[in-house]
């Protein structure tokens, strides 16, 4: 069953939905916080796991990003590292005063850029009993190094200064630069791209995953904060509550995830789904389903037992 609700996150208001079980009759269920990746929606890939976690028994709450889809803040498309990990834990406070929750069995999974936003969340929030990941990223040390970190660094010092630029001409009433998650002419780039490159647009230029809500861009003077942002720095905090990571064996992403379970404090695991990319992890069947699996497998372990 599918519920809209909404919630406060930092004076904005966020439009989410809340998967239950369908055979739910009663009592208290326990409840997963599903977060989106960078520039997606809750309707995409986040809604394709929060449905099936409602299915395995789970209550499942998926939520656009504050300034992003159907929730509230201006301008449109900022990408906020330190505001994402405040939405995760508005949506713990959400779900801790429902009377159809049990607010001591509350859980986190975050896909892609939302990798690195619900572990940040979780170290400080004890809230959150159980911290999953799909398809892992620190979206700081992207735009710090590049994928595969491979970018020169007078890059990121060219955007801060652009950066820079951009908030002096948004306070003189200016409209705020954006810039392109995926360019709306990749496609005639895709054969110099990396694998992943091609992956996301893809999904999100095509009837694949493509909504309408999709952020295609985000607000320059974001990477100001998304350069200061680092995931996955005290990622030990989150022990001695369990932490999953969930990979693909082909993803370039990968190592994320990788070096933060070596970080990470016991209890820790890394889980590989053989032949899976990373944007395999969004929405093929194939790879969604022993992702599923080992996912309820592991909230229902932590947060029913």
């Amino acid at each position: 069953m599918k519920t809209n609700v909404s919630f406060p996150s930092a004076h904005l208001t966020l439009a989410g939905i809340l998967f239950t079980p369908d055979d739910h009759t009663g009592g208290r269920l326990p409840a997963v916080v599903v977060s989106h990746p960078g520039g997606g929606v809750k309707e995409q890939t986040a809604g394709v796991y929060a449905e099936r976690l409602a299915r395995a028994g789970f209550a499942a709450l998926v939520f656009d990003a504050a300034y992003q889809g159907e929730s509230e803040g201006e301008p449109r498309g900022l990408e906020s590292p330190f505001q994402r990990a405040e939405d995760v834990k508005s949506a713990v406070s959400h779900l801790s005063t429902r009377d159809d929750i049990d607010p001591e069995r509350i859980g986190a999974l975050g896909i892609c850029a939302s990798g690195g936003f619900v572990p940040y969340a979780a170290q400080t929030d004890h809230r959150v009993k159980a911290v999953a990941t799909v398809s892992a990223v620190d979206l700081g040390q992207v735009f710090r190094e590049g994928l595969g970190r491979t970018q020169p660094p007078q890059v990121l010092q060219a955007m801060l200064d652009r950066a820079g630029a951009a908030r002096t001409a948004e306070a003189r009433g200016e409209a705020p630069p954006m810039v392109p998650w995926i360019p709306a002419d990749a496609e005639e780039l895709l054969e110099g791209e990396t694998r992943q490159f091609r992956e996301t647009w893809e999904y999100y230029r095509t009837p694949r995953g493509h909504h309408p809500r999709a952020a295609q861009g985000w607000v320059l003077r974001s990477i100001d904060e998304i350069a200061q942002y680092d995931s996955y720095a005290m990622i030990h905090l989150i022990a001695p509550r369990p932490l999953l990571m969930i990979i693909g064996s082909e993803a370039e992403s990968a190592y994320f995830s990788r070096e933060a379970i070596e970080k990470a404090a016991e209890p820790k695991e890394l889980f590989v789904i053989d032949g899976a990319t990373h944007v395999d992890l969004y929405d093929r069947d194939e790879y969604v389903t022993p992702a599923v699996a080992r996912l309820a497998a592991f909230f229902g372990e932590h947060l029913t037992g």
